[in-house]
């Protein structure tokens, strides 16, 4: 996957994914965890208000892809790498401002167990960012194909769920919803087109 990953998202980001990334990070700031980040295809959007940066991934093959990028942008501000997994975060409770996850509960074990871990993480009114590919609910026929592949996608891509509504788990873990966007991701597989994004907060 870390070999592959970039090269597969060249074409979904020039159609708007990369727009997203851009949207969603640039007025998040403080003290920020990111989990999975893969290969860093986010860190070009972190604005200047982002006091300190970490970036949990537990994958040794992206970490080693990520470096690199890491690298040439420390000077913005403080970064850390660390392979930590969400099952759980090794963070004390209230240690960030921002969560961020952009196509990362997909794969997690556990996505409800890593929102509960989010949400312990955040300070209170703390940001939960977010931008997730979902079940594709209101199309049956698509839902189906999801349900289908599922069990040989997971294989193929990494632990990948085509089936998980991340939407509605995000409420149930205690977050106020303040925005999300459903839109279809472009120049993807119509399995993983349709996506959630947007931000909800953890109450005071």
């Amino acid at each position: 996957m870390a070999a592959m990953y970039d090269r597969t998202f060249v074409k979904t980001e020039a159609a708007g994914l990369r727009d997203w990334r851009a949207a969603l990070l640039g007025e998040v700031g403080g003290e920020v965890l990111e989990i999975g980040p893969g290969t860093g295809l986010n860190l070009e959007h972190y604005p200047a208000e982002v006091t300190r940066l970490v970036l949990a991934e537990p994958d040794r093959h992206m970490r080693a892809k990520l470096a690199p990028k890491v690298e040439a942008r420390a000077a913005r501000f403080p970064i850390e790498v660390t392979d930590a997994g969400v099952d759980p975060i090794p963070f004390e409770a209230e240690s960030f401002d921002v969560v961020v996850s952009t196509l990362v509960l997909c794969s997690v074990p556990d996505h409800e167990a890593a929102l509960i871990e989010i949400h312990r993480v955040l300070r209170p009114g703390g940001r939960f960012v977010f931008l997730e590919h979902v079940a594709a609910v209101e199309n049956p026929k698509r839902h189906r194909w999801q349900q289908r592949i599922e069990p040989l996608w997971k294989r193929w891509a990494g632990n990948c769920h085509l089936t998980r509504t991340t939407d509605q788990a995000i409420p149930a873990a205690g977050f106020e919803l303040v925005e999300a966007r459903r839109e279809s991701m472009r120049q993807t597989p119509p399995i993983v087109r349709v996506t959630t994004r947007g931000y909800a907060l953890k109450p005071v």
